[in-house]
């Protein structure tokens, strides 16, 4: 294992409590009481909505994660979509953010804990911190597995509460519904946006999921739909149990409600669930938090003591003892502004989340190739967007401006340190280039792509992957027939070892040609003596417009013309039988016109998932 790589052991169940716990915490246990003031009853309102923008930025993020799985997750998106400088200022803002929330939960532990203790219990809320920067060095899994713990407790708990509590609720205390109109309703769901602030800093663990593509949308979709159920409920309960009065002026309010309708014992279990909510936000924001701190690392945009992996347990130690550190100095930070900076910058990520998903498709990178789709694409994103910048605009003034000192700080950071380390390609250079058809981008990002969908897929390079890297490619872009293909592909097969120029005789099926044989429509392969009998070679042809053969059923737009030498028979039947993998992809043909290059079109072979004997290379970074 490479000095600074993670190791996949998260599941489905994993990702799926981790986001839970980093959700469920103040955001239902404090907020409640907050927000409706704002909002009267038509907060549950509030809180679907938040729940729904949510959802529309997660199915981007998966989409994201799903063809970059990598530590550090919207920062490593950012950064390959929009560029270093962006990504270092989102970097810092989202560890900032999450370490935010978790010191958020501390306070919660903390307001909890005064109530059954006759003594100040910041240091005991101060030593719960340090215990669980301790689970997290330990590593990933074992963080995880405390994780799901807790939220098994604490979902057993909450649908309890919800269970006991449906039928004792005033349907009067509904009415009015929206006593502060709607306005108030869409600026109270910005405010409670924080409380699924969690679920998109999930991706930031992506490098350390098995099979992130299966895994990545079912753990993510399943906790934001349950956690969007539960905070309904909770909160609909909750304002049908308590007075309005009481409601407004609780920090709280599922307590005072379990209090009213279950009794002590009630109170004494929802004191309960609302501390493990607490503890496994603040487990999960270390967990994720830290991860941000190595991505930044190993692309330079931060000292590379941050990018130091534990080679026993796959921890980034430096990361979450520095993430540790912090969150319990955030800790003693007043609660209102954790609340508003920490909802400021949840929004602006799922934004750029948002805006990632459409430079990266637009930019028509041929290695881009996420296993998830986000579905109604531009319109999705185009929504998404709309409704986060009306949250912004209704977070208020004083917090958008601490947000822009923030961003400022981690530009001037930027300037003065990461942009002497990092000259990044990204994503947006490659739309500005098809918009001005001006050549701007090189082949690193795609460089860095492929190997990520290596890594992902765990895709191992055979022989016949070698064969092709190594491979000549010829481009015809006029419409042609057999004699305008030999014109351009004699030059090349010459070059690699062919005896004599081929004539269209030969291609019908004379002695220097064995078989030529079209496998699909329009694709075609062809076989020739090579001149030594260890020789295989390979030649690849495409076609925009066609080549015409008199008996192929649709004009040829790719043709592999392979070069055989005696004792290569054997394995010229494995390489035919590897390519017919290749080309039944449905969507090979798509992919093979648009690719934008003799580079793209080896990649459209060696990154195909098919069957292979051979061992795993070493990863290149």
């Amino acid at each position: 294992m490479a000095q600074d790589d993670l190791i996949r052991r998260l599941g489905v169940l994993d990702i799926f409590c981790i986001a839970v716990g980093t959700m469920m915490s103040s955001g239902i246990f404090i907020l409640p009481g907050l927000a409706y003031a704002k909002a009267g009853p038509a907060v549950v309102v509030s809180y679907l909505l938040a729940g729904c923008l949510m959802t529309s930025a997660a199915l981007s993020a998966i989409e994201l994660a799903t063809a970059m799985p990598k530590a550090g997750g919207d920062y490593f998106f950012i950064a390959r979509a929009m560029g270093p400088a962006v990504g270092t200022v989102l970097g810092l803002l989202s560890w900032f953010a999450l370490t935010l929330k978790s010191a958020f939960a501390l306070v919660g532990v903390w307001a909890f804990t005064e109530k059954f203790f006759p003594f100040d219990t910041r240091l005991l809320v101060v030593g719960v911190a340090v215990l669980f920067t301790v689970i997290n060095l330990l590593g990933a899994k074992k963080s995880s597995l405390v994780q799901a713990l807790f939220v098994l407790v604490l979902l057993g708990l909450m649908s309890l509460y919800v269970f006991k509590g449906l039928p004792q609720v005033h349907v009067a205390n509904y009415i009015p519904f929206v006593p502060h109109g709607w306005h108030a309703v869409l600026s109270t769901a910005g405010f409670v946006f924080v409380s699924y602030g969690g679920l998109l800093k999930i991706s930031a663990l992506a490098e350390e999921v098995k099979n992130p593509s299966r895994t990545i949308p079912l753990g993510v979709l399943s906790a934001v739909s349950v956690t969007m159920l539960i905070y309904a409920l909770m909160v609909l309960v909750t304002c049908g149990i308590l007075p309005p009065d009481a409601l407004a002026h609780s920090l709280t309010p599922i307590i005072d409600a379990a209090r009213v309708f279950m009794g002590q014992a009630g109170e004494a279990a929802l004191s309960l669930a609302a501390m493990v909510a607490f503890l496994t936000t603040a487990n999960g924001g270390i967990l994720s938090a830290s991860r941000y701190l190595l991505s930044l690392s190993r692309d330079e945009l931060l000292p590379t003591l941050f990018g130091r992996v534990s080679s026993s347990r796959g921890t980034p130690v430096p990361a979450v003892l520095i993430t540790g550190a912090f969150l319990i100095g955030l800790f003693f930070v007043p609660l209102e502004s954790l609340v508003k900076m920490a909802s400021m910058v949840v929004l602006l990520t799922q934004a750029l989340a948002n805006a990632c998903v459409v430079i990266l498709r637009e930019s028509r990178l041929h290695n881009y190739q996420p296993t998830f789709r986000a579905p109604w694409y531009p319109w999705l994103q185009i929504a998404s967007l709309a409704g986060v910048f009306l949250l912004l605009a209704e977070i208020g003034l004083q917090t958008l401006l601490i947000g822009l000192i923030f961003v400022a700080a981690g530009l001037i950071f930027f300037w003065f340190y990461g942009r002497l380390k990092q000259q990044r390609e990204y994503a947006l250079l490659h739309v500005l280039e098809r918009l001005s058809a001006r050549k701007v981008v090189r082949s690193a990002l795609e460089s860095e792509l492929k190997d990520i969908i290596r890594e992902r897929d765990e895709l191992c390079l055979d022989r016949f992957d070698h064969v092709v890297e190594a491979a000549d490619v010829v481009e015809i872009s006029e419409p042609s027939d057999m004699e305008g293909l030999l014109q351009h592909l004699n030059p090349v097969l010459l070059a690699r070892g062919l005896e004599r120029p081929l004539s269209v005789q030969d291609l019908n099926g004379g002695e220097a040609v064995v078989r030529s044989v079209e496998i699909f429509p329009g694709i075609l392969v062809a076989q020739a003596h090579a001149t030594r009998p260890d020789l295989f070679d390979v030649v690849l042809v495409r076609s925009r417009q066609g080549i015409r053969f008199p008996e192929a059923e649709a004009p040829v737009h790719a043709m592999f013309f392979f070069l055989v030498g005696a004792d290569e028979q054997d394995f010229h039947l494995k390489a035919v039988a590897a390519l017919a993998q290749v080309v039944q992809d449905p969507q090979f043909d798509t992919r093979w016109h648009q690719a934008r290059n003799a580079q793209a079109l080896k990649d459209i072979i060696v990154l195909t998932d098919r069957r292979r004997v051979c061992s795993r290379e070493p990863r290149p970074w």
